[in-house]
């Protein structure tokens, strides 16, 4: 399929340049119906390591899945909470572009609530990841084995999407609506404070409580985590632990500019670096619409849309020199490498380029996201794409592929590509009461 697709773009493209006038119209739109075939075609498979590719028990997503099928000790039945959160409107889009039906959808979100109903987790919040099989936590990093906030943030924002997706629908859905309703206000958002503090803390663990000792605070990937904290009808927290927590007491602002992009808020406090990896414009945004979102320190469209152009700038300029990068070839962000997992962005570049990065920032980026997928699918590159879509990353600087995926990175593209094409999942999840009223309580204001 994906071959076809790309010779009948380029058969248009070619076409567009000898036709009569009408010709060209006709070419033109023949082109358009290839873009939108391709953008279905990649959230089919994106969409689909949510759907066949779920751990069998849970119904959630597989921390990772390699084609290779090499894995780790016991990975193999691993899930994780953040990318499940991710899947939930992953599989959304699946039944608004017909690639499930409603009611499979249905059937597949009983099993996932009756997953997270009996799981461990730790004042109402889920850990990173659990065994799939059992629903025992399985621990991160030694004193990481307890609640996760931040994920557990990307898991709430997901099934509060599909809260709203079913909450008027028949019996059964509202059903659904009901117990992901439970779930959510069970959240003890305010226990992450820990004991009163104008911040929200990462992680909490019954065996070693607070040691990790991560407040969160400057600007990353966590905005959802601090606007769902806020919104919570029964364990939420004070303007102030935003303002004071997240925001820095304003030190959050920055009028510095990046490749000529205003940057909007400072990405990093404490080091050289301008921008973070590029999952930072995309993990709070698959049900927050930065459309027309502003507060007291910014205006968040111009904050992504400068974050995914000054990325698509320097891969374009490619300072390091490394091979394949180009208008064609971009985007960084966390993902696997050479060595390992890694946190990919200018300042470290590896010479490793992340498809989930130029992809999911199709709304701030639609041509140069185009572009990439479009070079992605070409036939000549079919080693680069899998029955999952693009792999999760690349170099051709090292001559390095590996067929793997990770969730995290494979379940931003058919969402974000969603609200790029009609806006589905920023409709949802802002329709909820709740976060109307979490944003307005934090002074922000969305036109």
């Amino acid at each position: 399929m994906k071959n076809g697709l790309y010779i009948s773009l380029m058969a248009c493209l070619l076409l567009a340049g000898a036709c009569s006038s009408r010709q060209q119209n006709e070419a033109a739109n023949t082109t358009a119906v290839s873009k939108d075939s391709l953008l279905t075609h990649v959230q089919y498979q994106t969409f689909q390591y949510f759907w066949e590719g779920a751990e069998p028990n849970s119904g959630l997503a597989r921390e990772r899945i390699h084609m290779d099928d090499i894995y780790p000790s016991n990975d193999r039945n691993v899930v994780t909470s953040g990318g499940s959160g991710f899947g939930v409107m992953a599989i959304l889009v699946g039944v608004e572009r017909g690639f499930i039906t409603r009611a499979q959808a249905v059937e597949r979100f009983q099993k996932i609530l009756n997953f997270l109903e009996t799981a461990d987790r730790f004042h109402g919040v889920y850990p990173h990841w659990w065994f799939g099989d059992t629903g025992k936590v399985k621990a991160f990093s030694k004193k990481d084995d307890g609640g996760d906030l931040v994920e557990t943030a990307f898991l709430m924002q997901g099934l509060l999407a599909v809260r709203q997706y079913f909450q008027d629908g028949n019996e059964a859905e509202k059903e659904i609506a009901r117990r992901i309703d439970a779930i959510w206000k069970d959240v003890e958002w305010d226990w992450h404070t820990k004991g009163g503090e104008n911040v929200l803390y990462w992680h909490w663990s019954p065996n070693y409580g607070w040691e990790m000792d991560f407040p969160v605070g400057g600007y990353n990937e966590c905005l959802i985590m601090y606007i769902l904290a806020a919104s919570s009808p029964t364990h939420g927290v004070s303007p102030e632990v935003y303002h004071e927590g997240w925001a820095k007491n304003g030190a959050i602002e920055t009028d510095e500019t990046y490749y000529g992009y205003d940057l909007v808020l400072n990405h990093y406090e404490h080091d050289a670096s301008k921008v973070g990896p590029l999952f930072w414009a995309h993990y709070s945004y698959l049900g927050l619409d930065p459309r027309g979102l502003k507060d007291q320190y910014g205006e968040y469209w111009t904050l992504n849309t400068s974050h995914a152009k000054s990325h698509y700038a320097y891969c374009v300029e490619n300072p390091e020199g490394y091979e394949g990068y180009g208008s064609n070839c971009w985007g960084l962000t966390s993902s696997y490498s050479m060595k390992g997992y890694a946190g990919h962005r200018p300042d470290r570049d590896l010479g490793v380029i992340s498809p989930t990065a130029a992809l999911s920032s199709i709304a701030y980026t639609p041509e140069e996201t185009m572009a990439m997928m479009e070079f992605l699918y070409a036939p000549e590159r079919d080693s680069l794409v899998g029955k999952y879509g693009p792999y999760d990353a690349f170099s051709f600087e090292n001559d390095w592929y590996l067929p793997r995926y990770l969730a995290i990175d494979q379940g931003p593209i058919p969402v974000m590509i969603e609200n790029y094409r009609s806006g589905l999942l920023w409709d949802l999840f802002m329709s909820a009461p709740e976060v109307q009223e979490g944003l307005k309580k934090l002074g922000f204001s969305y036109e």
